[in-house]
């Protein structure tokens, strides 16, 4: 016969079952910080400014073009509106490597998608998996979308945070100078508007965001999402910071530095009239 176990006492079981938080690495983590050679990572700050806006039939996305690397530009004119599938776009602010994996593995969905049921995609769809991605990370993949499209219900403008929270609005703006460019938005939407207002206005946030944001610069780029035609992007729709001129640099005159030593090398010998043979 098998032996037949003792019960356990409460204090050992939870003993061996026991959870929360662990305190063994606190030293160790005091340690390494205060030692100066050793830094622990921090969070980056990233620039960007987009927004959307919702109207009757149509839905309208702009960002800016300012690509920052720290404290450095990176890109002046790189493209902030990704596409997932002809009726849907999105305009992302965070990391850039985040941003285009993530939007591009969604088009491919959405793709195998549509040539699995015949049917066009809806925005609730792209929505719903890019929350669900996004939570599963818990913020660690960088991606603030808005996220816009129309469909078989109409138009429609979610806006998605990294960790996976999503609001459904009328307009909204993310990224560092989403404040200045929520202020515009508050102040001057209208459902009724028409199209070409529409991409005015959004021009104007995101103007709003790049003259009061130091991340946001160079120019506004806008996407027109229709019914009918689907996504169209208006690349550099406006430039407010083009460069008009450039200064003139003069080289210097030879003598400008003195030189102290002055020898010539020479490292390669030619020799003619030199013919291979077998």
């Amino acid at each position: 016969m098998a032996a037949v176990e003792e019960p356990q006492d409460y204090l050992d079981v939870l003993q061996s079952h026991r959870g929360g938080f662990s305190f063994e690495n606190c030293k160790r983590n005091a340690y390494l910080a205060s030692q100066v050679a050793i830094k622990p990572p921090t969070a980056m700050k990233s620039g960007t400014t987009i927004c959307g806006i919702q109207l009757k039939d149509v839905v309208i996305l702009a960002a800016d073009t300012r690509s920052t690397c720290g404290p450095m530009v990176a890109d002046k004119n790189c493209e902030k509106l990704h596409f997932i599938a002809k009726n849907v776009y999105c305009a992302g602010a965070g990391t850039a490597a985040d941003l285009q994996h993530t939007t591009e593995m969604m088009e491919s969905q959405m793709e195998l998608l549509r040539m699995a049921t015949g049917t066009q995609p809806r925005v609730c769809t792209v929505v719903r998996r890019l929350s669900s991605m996004l939570f599963k990370y818990q913020g660690y993949v960088g991606c603030a979308l808005v996220l816009g499209g129309v469909d078989v219900t109409g138009p429609h403008l979610f806006q998605i945070y990294p960790h996976g929270s999503t609001d459904k609005l009328p307009f909204t703006s993310m990224g560092s100078g989403s404040l200045a460019a929520m202020a515009i938005l508050e102040a001057e939407y209208n459902e009724n508007l028409s199209v070409e207002e529409g991409k005015k206005l959004v021009a104007k946030a995101i103007r709003a965001g790049i003259f009061n944001d130091l991340g946001s610069g160079s120019n506004v780029d806008v996407c027109v999402i229709t019914k009918d035609v689907g996504g169209t992007i208006l690349r550099n729709f406006e430039k407010p910071n083009e460069r008009k001129f450039r200064a003139k640099h003069a080289a210097f005159p030879i003598g400008t530095t003195p030189i102290m030593k002055q020898e010539i090398t020479k490292l390669v010998s030619v020799e003619e009239d030199v013919v291979m043979r077998d």
